[in-house]
């Protein structure tokens, strides 16, 4: 027997809204809801101030849509609509286009002011996958962007940076220590035929990083430096979630030629972007380009397709402040359930329709690349290694 959306809602009514007011389906807070194959969609419209502190309610509607009998899987998030007159934020200035290299891989970009930060022998250029908040799917982007990349021929390494939420054992399905060679350094997990770098590999994955900033910076300066990455053409670096301490750390202190900034389609999410965005061109790092994840769910039963969480935000964002926008995503369970058993769709389902999204947008990136490091240009400044 099928699951309804009346099943749904009523188990829904269990789950009382913010402030432990009514519930959240008599709070209209519950979006339209779709099934399909007996999986959930829907999602929570909320303050778009009090997004952060009510992720508990998120998580609190899907494991209540799981309990409904019946149902295979739940795929929740959280929206919210723009408060009136909040128009979008001041563009940016336009990022500083970098200088010519010799190298086989795209080049790094020189540094407007002082000195170069130092690169890492070895590694020809090294990207950041970054977002604004968590929960849009920018690890499983980072990933399969990576595998997207190795398919265009290049050598590829992933570092994860996310020292509070390490995903990349898991979405990769790596288990077991990294070797300890030679003095401090390390020898990268593989998989794949990436090489990859996470705290999850160091600490179990139900301990907390209970760490302060500099320690934080301290393991992630380690994790890039200190691990024998050999010849690698890009280091794709899984950024933290968010505009914080350590990730305006990272992106001051690694010599990144570029930054992909991961969204989904709804406002509250592009706020974030925003800040993301900002955060790179305050330090002169180029964006690379915009990707809209959960962009619209094609129904596998009717092939109807539907903006779930609205569609086409993150385009338009990349069009008012002149960024590329690299591709949309849809919300697909088969792509979360291949993230969760370790077998990212690029590396498993090559010729499927999921990886197809993804190897159009390793290509624009890596095209993007090739146009920042200015062909037919001055030579890159030197770079000083530490």
């Amino acid at each position: 027997m099928s699951v309804t959306k009346e099943e749904v809602l009523a188990k829904l009514k269990s789950v009382k809204g913010p402030d432990l007011e009514s519930n959240i389906v008599d709070l209209g807070l519950v979006s339209e809801i779709f099934v399909a194959d007996d999986k959930v969609y829907f999602s929570l419209t909320v303050p778009a101030a009090r997004a952060q502190e009510l992720e508990p309610l998120r998580e609190a509607a899907e494991r209540a849509t799981k309990t409904v009998p019946g149902v295979k899987g739940a795929m929740v998030a959280l929206t919210a609509s723009r408060e009136p007159g909040s128009g979008p934020s001041t563009p940016p200035p336009a990022p500083q286009r970098a200088a010519h290299s010799h190298s086989h891989a795209p080049a790094q970009p020189a540094q407007p002011q002082g000195r170069a930060k130092a690169g890492v022998p070895g590694i020809g250029t090294i990207i950041a996958v970054a977002s604004g908040k968590g929960g849009v799917g920018k690890s499983t982007t980072a990933v399969n962007l990576a595998l997207g990349l190795q398919a265009t021929g290049l050598k590829v390494g992933v570092l994860d940076a996310d020292i509070y939420g390490p995903s990349m054992p898991r979405l990769l399905g790596i288990n077991g220590r990294p070797e300890q060679l030679e003095g401090r350094m390390l020898k990268p997990m593989e998989n794949y035929g990436l090489k990859v770098m996470s705290m999850g590999f160091l600490v179990e994955e139900d301990t907390p990083m209970i760490w302060r900033g500099p320690m934080v910076m301290s393991a992630l300066n380690q994790m890039l430096r200190e691990v024998a990455w050999g010849e690698l053409d890009i280091l794709v670096v899984d950024m933290p979630p968010g505009t914080g301490d350590a990730q305006l750390s990272m992106a001051q202190n690694v010599p990144l030629a570029g930054a992909v900034i991961v969204s989904t389609p709804q406002d509250l999410a592009l706020i974030d972007a925003r800040k993301g965005l900002n955060m790179f061109n305050k330090v002169s790092v180029p964006v690379l380009g915009i990707v809209e994840n959960m962009s619209y769910f094609v129904c596998p039963d009717c092939g109807g397709r539907h903006d779930i969480f609205g569609h086409g935000g993150a385009r338009d964002e990349a069009a008012r402040i002149g960024t590329p926008f690299l591709g949309e995503v849809p919300l697909s369970m088969p792509i979360r359930e291949t993230s969760d058993a370790g077998r990212p769709v690029v590396a498993t389902a090559p010729d499927g329709p999921h990886a197809k999204v993804y190897l159009e947008i390793a290509a624009k990136v890596r095209a993007r690349l090739d146009e920042l490091s200015g062909a037919g240009g001055r030579e890159m400044p030197e770079i000083v290694f530490e």
